[in-house]
């Protein structure tokens, strides 16, 4: 309610309405794509990522706290490898 009153005395209003139905009107390709790449496909590359460097340290190394760090850290490393290789992708295309 507060809105349509500034919106009211406000001077500008038929120029606002009118950038934002333009942009509500603009077509353009789909990102769904682009979306699943830059956010979800990291992070799914780190979980199971960790999963397994968890499952391959706990068999070979018999401190805790010393197989959590070599799986994060490989877990980072491979997903910085996915980002970069996927940056080099887009770049390429």
């Amino acid at each position: 309610m507060a809105e349509q009153n500034f919106c009211q005395n406000c001077y500008q209003k038929h120029d606002c309405q009118r950038v934002y139905r333009q942009l509500g009107e603009t077509k353009g390709p789909p990102i769904t794509l682009k979306i699943i790449v830059a956010f979800l496909l990291p992070l799914v590359v780190f979980i199971v990522s960790l999963a397994v460097f968890e499952a391959i340290f706990s068999k070979a190394i018999n401190t805790e706290l010393l197989q959590t760090t070599l799986s994060l850290l490989m877990a980072l490393l491979t997903t910085a490898a996915c980002v970069s290789i996927t940056k080099v992708i887009k770049l390429a295309t």
